[in-house]
């Protein structure tokens, strides 16, 4: 597409152009193309980005009211497509290191002590990768939700690149997940909204699928959208055939970079001990042994060295790499890291005159209290379903509405809603989201009870500066009380 206006391709439905609704010709043959790369028995393109595929998944495999089985630090979209279909999510929750403060993967067990207690679960939903590059053991996830009847989606946004080289993870395509979604445009060549929506096996109603793929994405598809993705497509092709050796180039590359990274003495790479589930493109930068905290290292690499990380978290900053990347773009980050490393070296030793300041260092910036805090997701109960949250939340706000007693909540559940600074809301029911953007996993969600462990969780990013999402107001959330 290099040198082509988008003026010029910017065309819609004309007769030989095919329909992506209702796709006979050359975007069912691309469609195919795609789903024979990413060895799928089918695959959608999603010029609604992710999102519109993972709602679809969610939408496609459960009928209202139904139980789902929910990783807790799944991306925003499938909470919404909870809210949507009146669902009553189960959570369970990733592992936690709480050496780095990062969470981890969904542990299989976890997977199958739920589904054991809740037998009435029609679907499982996880995220893997996670945003910080953790994979999960899918395999044998995908065992265990078929043994019960269910179905697996997962949200492989971010593993777009899996399975094209061995360097990183195999895709969940290829160990029994029923329904992959993976978003191009994250860590491939892509149009921003570029993504697709993979289904396996048979058990998936597929026609239910498609008719909400239907609904969410938009009667008038881009043509340029879909010529991204097509083009992507075209050089997975070639990679698969060994005509392009474009990802061996990038694996070697990023291979080197964190090799390289190891003279780090205060900045860290960390990463999870199973390398085969890992994927080693992202690059986690701890600051826990640097006397400077991730906002300061964030801002650094911005003003400094007009790099641009892609996520800033309580204890690290997340820097991305794609295929995209070229090799003056990774030194560049090699040379940035190296450079500040170095730089609290110096300013150490001459503060303390110690001669090798580079020896085995303690914690610096981040205090006891501050691990377990930054990254953690808080445990919460759920007490209403997200639907029934929202639903009180707009009818309490609409003054006007007719106080009927079989459906208004506060006739039912006595009590009142009111607006709660973080620090006053413990043991109140949230009436709002809260998350952090990226990676738009949620921290609290409607209808769940606030622990003190999510207030001070709260506290502490509003303290160290993090913008809380998904809130009507700065510092305070609404809630409901009971009784």
């Amino acid at each position: 597409m290099d040198g082509i206006s988008p003026y010029r391709i910017d065309i819609t439905e004309i007769d030989g152009f095919d329909d992506l609704h209702h796709a006979e010709g050359l975007l069912k043959e691309a469609q195919e193309r795609a789903a024979k790369v990413y060895h799928a028995s089918e695959t959608h393109f999603l010029i609604n980005g992710s999102t519109a595929g993972i709602i679809s998944a969610i939408l496609g495999t459960t009928e209202k009211g139904d139980s789902i089985l929910v990783a807790r630090n799944c991306h925003k979209s499938v909470y919404h497509a909870i809210y949507l279909n009146e669902l009553d999510p189960v959570y369970i929750y990733p592992k936690f290191d709480t050496e780095q403060g990062l969470s981890t993967e969904i542990d299989a067990e976890d997977v199958q002590k739920a589904l054991e207690e809740h037998p009435k679960i029609r679907a499982v939903m996880i995220v893997s990768p996670t945003y910080d590059g953790v994979v999960s053991d899918i395999e044998k996830i995908a065992e265990i939700v078929h043994e019960a009847g269910c179905l697996l989606i997962v949200d492989e946004a971010h593993g777009a690149h899996f399975g094209f080289d061995p360097y990183f993870p195999e895709s969940a395509n290829m160990y029994g997940a029923d329904l992959v979604i993976n978003s191009l445009h994250k860590t491939l060549p892509a149009l921003t909204q570029t993504a697709l929506l993979h289904v396996n096996g048979e058990r998936v109603n597929r026609r239910k699928v498609k008719r909400y793929l239907d609904m969410l994405q938009t009667s008038s598809p881009s043509y340029i959208l879909m010529a991204s993705i097509d083009a992507c497509i075209h050089l997975l092709e070639e990679t698969q055939l060994q005509k392009c050796s474009i990802f061996k180039e990038y694996a070697a590359h990023i291979d080197t970079l964190r090799e390289e990274l190891k003279k780090l003495k205060y900045l860290k790479i960390i990463r999870t001990e199973n390398t085969d589930r890992y994927d080693r493109s992202k690059f986690v930068i701890s600051v826990k042994y640097a006397p400077m905290s991730s906002h300061e290292l964030y801002e650094r690499l911005l003003r400094d060295y007009h790099l641009q990380m892609e996520m800033l978290a309580g204890t690290y900053v997340l820097a991305m790499t794609t295929v995209g990347d070229t090799q003056e773009g990774l030194d560049r980050l090699r040379d940035a890291l190296l450079a500040i490393d170095d730089e609290i070296d110096t300013k150490l030793k001459s503060g303390s005159g110690q001669e090798d300041a580079g020896q085995e260092q303690k914690p610096m910036q981040m205090t006891d209290a501050d691990l377990p805090l930054s990254g953690r997701q808080p445990s919460l109960e759920k007490v209403w379903t997200i639907a029934k949250a929202v639903k009180c939340r707009d009818k309490m706000q609409n003054q006007n509405h007719q106080k009927d007693s079989e459906d208004i909540l506060y006739l039912v559940n006595p009590g009142k809603m009111k607006k709660r600074n973080f620090k006053d809301s413990a043991g109140c029911i949230s009436l709002e989201y809260a998350y952090l953007y990226p990676p738009g996993s949620p921290l609290i969600v409607p209808g769940e009870r606030i622990t003190q462990e999510a207030v001070e969780i709260l506290c502490w990013y509003q303290e160290h500066d993090f913008s809380i999402e998904g809130l009507q107001s700065e510092d305070s959330i609404e809630v409901w009380i009971d009784g």
